[in-house]
């Protein structure tokens, strides 16, 4: 794919130059010696692996941590961030993936949080200036958003806007956007991105993270590439595409990124037909043969998730059957679908997938505890050995299965699932976007885990939004578009235009 550079206003200088910064969490390197410049009226890419350093840095910049070595000069002049009110104040605002909004309070109260206008009296609020000044600064950048409403009541994306004009309020000339379209639709990220261009254009240096290369490329005017704490490369986004920017950030070409497929498919063991949920699918039918990739493609709210979500049991469906290796099941829940064999990794791991805050052999044991022998009667050395043998299975990486599950990288969280699985002798696993939110050195790595499933006769559903990833991993891909099936297509005699053509074009 080749780099496009993007229209920009000409940039007026640098906004940002960090020199010689390192950080050290006790035997971590966390930084060494990193150098890094952003200029004003330019989107500046970071990216990395997770544990590359980016978040570390930024949050030097944001004045969350402190650097054992380096300096910060924001427009020309020396900083020192002792804190985040320091970092506000030289101008930098960070917009967390987690977003920082106040969900009981309206969107002008959460703009003005700290610093609201004095109303008559002097421990009063003029609200009806907050309200005038959110307005006003809406309308700069022609956002429609009712001052009044409760931030609770926002969309997301409208929440992210919230989080912009707030920075704006506070005078930002450097605004860091951490992964900001992680949880938005297709359409909420296009409006993200007019927002982005717009900032740019009035002269501001946004920092932007992404695991979603895509985006840097049809975003960024320069690249700065992290890895293993220290920078490794940066260069102007029209001289880059994709498979150079993978090989800085993880040292190998993007050919071995897939993992080449050689398993010999066998016999159908799912088949799955007349499939209909309360959720609003219509009508779907497919089948997978043992050692089979069958991805499923199709826009946000095409009823990918509700095909998984009604095979597994958790949504209830209306019509259909579901065969597993020649035997109709009758799956009223999620308990019915692990007895028979069938597993689901859900879309959100940390919401409805782990209990983060466990220890990882308890995520890996939990729905299997019957099946291990324990029943009410819990043996916890017995638990953390049976779940450190399947944790080996798949390589993951934690210090000892009794670490907390929240201290294992997004990888190794979605390994923890499919060691669970493979525990549960699950024969027919549904992977729902198993690579959201983790970088492309963990990204390989499940792909490489899904070929291994594949070779050990496993029949497997692929559910993702990127196509590259479809097409390099999946034996055939499915096609949804407004709850019904409208293709069955085998990978490699189609093409990514063929695909998106059925997953958004009504036919006549």
């Amino acid at each position: 794919m080749n780099a496009v550079q993007p229209q920009t206003a000409a940039p007026s200088g640098t906004a940002l130059r960090m020199q010689g910064i390192s950080k050290r969490f006790g035997p971590v390197q966390a930084l060494c010696d990193v150098s890094f410049a952003a200029r004003a009226g330019t989107v500046h890419a970071l990216v990395g692996e997770n544990g590359a350093g980016k978040s570390t840095l930024m949050k030097i910049l944001a004045g969350v941590y402190q650097p054992d070595a380096g300096s910060v000069e924001i427009q020309g002049r020396p900083q020192t961030l002792a804190n985040p009110a320091q970092a506000i104040e030289a101008g930098v605002s960070m917009i967390y993936q987690e977003l920082d909004l106040a969900e009981q309070l309206t969107v002008a109260e959460n703009i003005f949080l700290g610093a609201e206008p004095q109303g008559p009296l002097p421990w009063t609020v003029s609200h009806h200036q907050m309200a005038i000044q959110t307005r006003d600064l809406a309308r700069q950048y022609d956002f429609d958003l009712d001052p009044a409403t409760r931030v609770e009541d926002l969309s997301t994306g409208d929440c992210q806007i919230v989080e912009i004009l707030k920075a704006l309020r506070r005078n930002a000339s450097i605004i860091v956007m951490d992964e900001p379209t992680s949880s938005l639709s297709e359409r909420e990220t296009v409006r993200l991105f007019e927002v982005v261009r717009q900032l740019r254009e009035k002269g501001l240096a946004i920092i932007y993270i992404s695991h979603r290369l895509e985006e840097i490329i049809e975003l960024a005017d320069e690249v700065s590439v992290l890895r293993d704490g220290q920078l490794v490369h940066s260069e102007p986004m029209a001289q880059l595409d994709i498979p150079q920017i993978v090989h800085h950030m993880v040292g190998r070409e993007l050919n071995d990124y897939f993992p080449a497929r050689s398993v010999e498919v066998g016999p159908t063991l799912v088949e799955v037909s007349d499939l209909s949920s309360e959720a609003g699918i219509d009508n779907v039918g497919f089948d997978v043969r043992r050692g089979e990739i069958v991805g499923m493609a199709g826009l946000v709210g095409a009823g990918r998730t509700e095909v998984a979500r009604a095979i597994f049991g958790v949504d209830k469906k209306t019509s259909g059957r579901v065969i597993l290796n020649g035997r109709e099941l009758n799956i009223d829940s999620p308990s019915d679908a692990i007895a028979s064999g069938i597993a689901l990794l859900t879309e959100d791991r940390k919401r409805t997938g782990l209990c983060l805050e466990l220890p990882c052999s308890y995520n890996i044991t939990l729905p299997n505890l019957e099946q291990i022998g324990m029943g009410s009667l819990i043996k916890p050395t017995q638990e953390v050995r049976i779940a450190k043998e399947a944790g080996e299975r798949i390589a993951v990486k934690w210090a000892n299965p009794e670490a907390p599950t929240d201290s294992l990288s997004g990888g190794n969280q979605q390994k923890l699932l499919v060691a669970r699985w493979l525990l549960a002798n699950s024969t027919f696993m549904i992977f729902d976007e198993p690579t959201r939110g983790i970088d492309v050195g963990a990204k390989a790595e499940v792909y490489g885990l899904l070929n291994t499933l594949a070779q050990q006769g496993k029949a497997i559903l692929f559910i993702s939004s990127e196509l590259p990833e479809l097409f390099g991993v999946a034996d055939r891909i499915l096609v949804m578009r407004r709850g019904k099936l409208v293709g069955n297509l085998v990978t490699k005699e189609t093409t990514p235009e063929q695909v998106m053509h059925l997953a958004a074009v009504e036919e006549n």
